[in-house]
């Protein structure tokens, strides 16, 4: 770069007088201006979105940093300078007798300015201006770690640890700064719903509980006489008025340091130290950016259909053309859809739900159904969440002209998202989609050394779910959803025996997916709901295993159950639903608690006189062996054949029950089911394979009483009667991989079932709350527990903001692992 007194230059097509590039800026080190001016030019792609959309407040050294014992002249900035450049984005803030302008960090320009004006420090706070030019809620988390007289960088790392062990058990993932000063900054990501006094709230908690866990470490109040040899755990930078130090920036010390995002290995590293410009910048140039998954993309409300609208005419194509900018969704599991485009040229376009939106890549050669090697997949324009259902004929002289088709469409578990760099998913399609009716687990990489910026790598992973290798994974090759054959699919992966006794584990169950409705050009068969768990049983050498959906074994706790030994052949495996029934005969959920729980074989024995259960089969999975014959699997064949060889090959008896299915329609269905008091039916699709393990839309689950399960985080202190149990329990439910805070329920318990709920819970209480974002109102006289024990409430329905109107407590669901919670609307 020139030294010139003064030069005019184009950054980011802004043009901009920089002067007095020589001049040095850190006495100590010798670094120029023109040094600052390079180094916020190269750290621009990974500062930027650390810093987009919150209003910066600068620290300017115009004379240069002094050294340590005197730093300076230094000055403080909010309000924007009069003679910034119009073209730097700035948004106003109202305090509390004044209005500020502040500049927005958005583009490399205003680094380029900022450079020029010795603006070395970035302050910003933890939250972001909406599209509307209001405060947004918080997007992170901050802990300042700083060390008192006689602690140092070695005692802030000890503390990182302990804080990212307490994020993590909140369901938070923890990112580490070296602050380039003295400490270490801890971030967390937020989602976004909860206001900064929740955040500081919920933030002065856990330092709070760390102080008191380790009280020769870590302190939380700020009381300098308090600080010597310790670390402070400062809170107090979540309050929307306080700002951080912004990842990526220069610090104004004697050395030109800089606030540097470190991975969680440097942090544990005992030569761990502050960090240079100079070194930030080898990191980042080999592509080293730890703090990325915090980045900024779009705010919410941002249109990022802008793109796909001005590339198409709503009145000559039938494509799904939205007016609006996309809104994301909540609660329900994203969408994917891989469409089979017939265009100029074939290929296969790719698409993720993500921010409201289809993430879209071209990929020529279809998605890989083999672990040997990458396909060319090119990022495309977004698209409206509604192109998920689009199938049919783009008009000639259309962009895209040319027919399309749906070649596998259905949800999506995220492993990994780093925007425009990596995404890892497992996708689970339809029974006779192009995936082959398997889950398969994907990684789109980033690839712009092959030539373009929008190009990427799609591979299926070595390692698949439910498969271990991919070369396990039977492959549909790329036909149409209307040409592979599903009987003769699902007969690849499960023509062998499925259970033969005590080698193996027997096959968890297939799941119903929740639904209000089925589809009108299938063939359905109804099955009332039970109201009890879900158990899969085999029988070998005269006796019956039985085994929950999460893979516990049930056997002991129901030995009424071996009836089935006498009714059924060697090798047989059936599906069920274990029940107790009450003196109506109607299934009792709580009769059915009293069971879950025993272990020892005297309770148990006293139980089955009191309360015996029923196995209500409904499912066949394999057939016994004939005249020395292996067992024979049946899951490749369609429901409406193994219904059919279920009640040839089975007889009911004293506790197994085979229910009828009824073959009417849906509201016919219903009706039997409020006539016989029962929750509602499950529709089976009756050509439908049996596909162990996997939640399929062939079998829906249509309630007419709303039933929910919920992950136990905690409870409240009760008052009066219950002031020895407690007044109401606080629930959660898994939503985006993350626990979110899902509302209480305070009614519905026995006088028994409180005194054992509070006994149970007092083995499993933490000092932190599992989930970021329990109102503060349900937090105040809260105890936490471990979230991992499962209970299911009857609900009134569900907020907008998906919080439980009006739980009723129905029990324990010892049978369901917490991971496997979901909403069931």
């Amino acid at each position: 770069m020139s030294r010139s007194k003064e030069q005019l230059v184009s950054v980011a097509g802004r043009r901009l007088k920089i002067s007095n590039l020589d001049k040095v800026l850190y006495p100590e080190t010798g670094t120029t201006k023109a040094e600052v001016l390079e180094y916020f030019a190269q750290v621009a792609h990974v500062l930027i979105p650390q810093a987009a959309w919150r209003p910066a407040t600068r620290k300017r050294w115009v004379d240069g940093v002094g050294p340590a014992h005197d730093p300076g002249q230094v000055f403080f900035r909010k309000d924007l300078e009069d003679s910034a450049p119009d073209w730097v984005p700035r948004q106003t803030l109202g305090h509390k007798n004044h209005v500020n302008s502040y500049p927005l960090i958005n583009d490399p320009a205003v680094l380029a300015w900022l450079g020029q004006v010795a603006a070395l420090e970035i302050h910003v706070p933890q939250w972001r201006f909406a599209p509307d030019g209001k405060a947004a809620n918080p997007d992170r988390l901050v802990l300042d770690l700083d060390p008192g007289d006689g602690a140092g960088l070695a005692e802030c790392a000890q503390t990182a640890l302990l804080c990212r062990e307490l994020l993590t058990g909140m369901g938070l993932e923890a990112f580490a700064v070296t602050s380039g000063s003295k400490g270490i900054h801890l971030y967390a990501p937020l989602d976004g719903s909860h206001a900064s006094a929740e955040i500081s709230q919920l933030a002065h908690e856990l330092a709070r509980s760390l102080a008191q866990d380790h009280p020769d470490l870590v302190v939380s109040d700020m009381k300098k006489s308090l600080r010597p040899g310790k670390v402070l755990v400062d809170w107090s930078q979540n309050n929307a008025a306080k700002t951080t130090i912004c990842p990526y920036s220069l610090r104004g010390r004697s050395r030109p340091t800089v606030a540097a995002p470190r991975t969680w290995e440097e942090i544990a590293d005992p030569q761990l130290r502050q960090l240079d410009f100079r070194e930030v910048l080898g990191r980042v140039q080999q592509g080293l950016d730890p703090l990325a998954p915090l980045g900024w993309t779009a705010p919410d409300g941002a249109d990022r259909l802008q793109k796909y609208r001005s590339m198409r005419d709503p009145s000559k194509t039938p494509e799904p053309v939205p007016a609006e900018p996309p809104r994301s969704g909540r609660g329900t599991a994203p969408k994917f859809v891989i469409q089979e485009h017939h265009a100029s040229r074939l290929h296969w376009d790719f698409r993720l739900e993500h921010s409201g939106v289809l993430v879209s890549w071209a990929v020529p050669k279809g998605p890989p159904l083999e672990a040997s090697g990458n396909r060319l997949a090119v990022m495309t324009e977004d698209h409206p969440l509604d192109y998920a259902s689009f199938a049919g004929t783009i008009p000639k002289g259309e962009y895209g002209a040319g027919h399309v088709t749906i070649w596998d469409t259905g949800s999506y578990e995220l492993e990994k998202w780093r925007e425009g760099k990596e995404v890892i998913a497992v996708l689970h399609g339809l029974p006779d989609g192009g995936l082959g009716g398997v889950p398969r687990r994907y990684a789109l990489i980033h690839a712009p050394g092959m030539g373009a910026g929008k190009n990427w790598l799609i591979h299926l992973m070595k390692d698949q779910p439910g498969h271990g290798s991919a070369a396990k994974i039977p492959d549909a090759g790329h036909t149409r959803l209307s040409t592979p054959d599903p009987t003769a699919q699902a007969a690849k992966t499960w023509a062998e025996p499925l259970w033969n006794g005590g080698q193996g584990q027997l096959p968890a169950p297939m799941l119903a997916t929740a639904g209000s409705h089925v589809d009108p050009e299938r063939t359905w068969s109804f099955e009332m709901k039970w109201d009890g768990i879900r158990a899969i049983a085999g029988v070998r050498e005269g006796a019956v295993r039985y085994m929950s959906r999460n893979g516990n074994d049930l056997t002991r706790q129901y030995p009424e159950l071996q009836e089935l030994a006498a009714l059924a052949g060697e090798g047989m495996v059936v599906d069920g639903e274990i029940v107790a029934l009450n003196k109506a005969g109607r299934p009792d959920f709580g009769l059915l608690q009293s069971r879950m729980k025993l272990t020892s074989a005297r309770d148990i024995a006293k139980a089955v006189a009191a309360s015996e259960v029923q196995f209500m089969v409904f499912d066949i999975l394999q057939l016994p062996g004939e005249k020395g014959n292996a067992s024979r699997s049946l899951a490749h064949e369609p429901y409406g054949t193994r219904r059919g060889a279920l009640m040839a090959a089975l007889k009911g008896g004293t506790h197994i029950h085979l229910p009828p299915a009824f073959n009417g329609s849906l509201t016919q269905a219903l009706a039997i089911s409020r006539e016989l008091e029962l929750e509602g039916v499950v529709a089976k699709a009756v050509d439908s394979p049996y596909v162990p393990g996997r939640r399929s839309r062939d079998w829906i689950k249509i309630k007419e009483v709303q039933h929910q399960e919920a992950v136990v985080i905690g409870w409240r202190r009760g008052t009066g009667s219950r002031s020895s149990t407690f007044a109401s329990l606080l629930l959660a439910v898994p939503q985006d991989g993350h626990l979110r805070y899902a509302g209480r329920v305070g009614s519905g318990f026995s006088a028994s079932a409180l005194t054992d709920i509070a006994a149970q819970l007092a083995k499993i209480t933490r000092k932190t709350p599992p989930v970021a974002d329990v109102p503060a109102e349900d937090r105040r006289d809260a105890v936490w527990v471990t979230p991992r024990l499962v209970a299911e409430v009857k609900l009134a329905g569900i907020t907008a903001e998906g919080r439980f109107r009006h739980a009723s407590w129905r029990g324990w669901r010892p049978d369901k692992p917490a991971a496997l919670v979901q909403w069931e609307h």
